[in-house]
């Protein structure tokens, strides 16, 4: 039953956030914040759909094999997330007119490192992904995520995005246990659900948005 309702979880997920991303992106009137919004929005699911459409299968059918598919898809999903972040950067920077040269190298070089890292044969995406070097890969993301918590912590008296601080908090809170232990425990790989949950909060954040600015014009 619970394979079931991963499942079931999965595919909500899928389809709740790409009409969200094609919202978002219809109603942005031009808007290249908004538009930003929902091109980040897309980049997100679709990454997400190579590692959780697995996911599916396998936990439908359970006598199948898709490792291959699932590591696959884990590599897939760590670069879109990567460029998740670097988008919400630059949305950031359009937002609250904010210009540091130096810190957009930082995010754009941490982002480089973070992709690159993925890429090295040594994470072994299809076999034993090994813990070391899950948590190697996942150094410049996690000081990519502090950056971006701190800068939206500091506008939090904007109306709409005022919980985005606490929605990249509470996604990284939920996935670094999965990083660290998800090898000595299968019930901490389920973090990744709520992790999840806190991306669809983000994106509600950006659609509410993208909503109301529309009613008032």
């Amino acid at each position: 039953m619970g394979k079931i309702m991963e499942a079931v979880f999965c595919i909500a997920y899928i389809i709740v956030t790409f009409i969200l991303g094609g919202l978002i992106l219809r109603k942005s009137n031009g808007n290249r914040e908004y538009k930003l919004f929902g091109v980040m929005t897309l980049v997100l699911v679709f990454g997400d759909s190579f590692h959780l459409i697995p996911r599916i299968f396998a936990a439908i059918d359970q006598t199948g094999d898709y490792h291959v598919m699932l590591g696959l898809g884990k590599l897939i999903t760590s670069i879109t997330m990567t460029i998740f972040y670097l988008i919400l950067f630059f949305i950031y920077s359009m937002r609250y007119k904010y210009r540091n040269t130096g810190l957009m190298v930082s995010m754009v070089v941490l982002a480089i490192a973070r992709i690159v890292l993925c890429l090295m044969p040594q994470n072994d995406w299809t076999g034993e992904d090994p813990v070391t070097w899950g948590i190697i890969r996942n150094i410049p993301f996690t000081i990519m995520g502090i950056i971006m918590i701190i800068l939206y912590f500091k506008e939090r008296k904007d109306s709409a995005f005022k919980w985005m601080w606490l929605a990249i908090t509470l996604s990284f809170a939920f996935y670094i246990p999965v990083v660290l232990w998800s090898d000595l425990s299968p019930m901490v790989g389920m973090l990744m659900l709520p992790k999840t949950c806190m991306y669809v909060w983000a994106i509600c954040m950006g659609y509410k948005e993208v909503k109301t600015i529309n009613q008032r014009s």
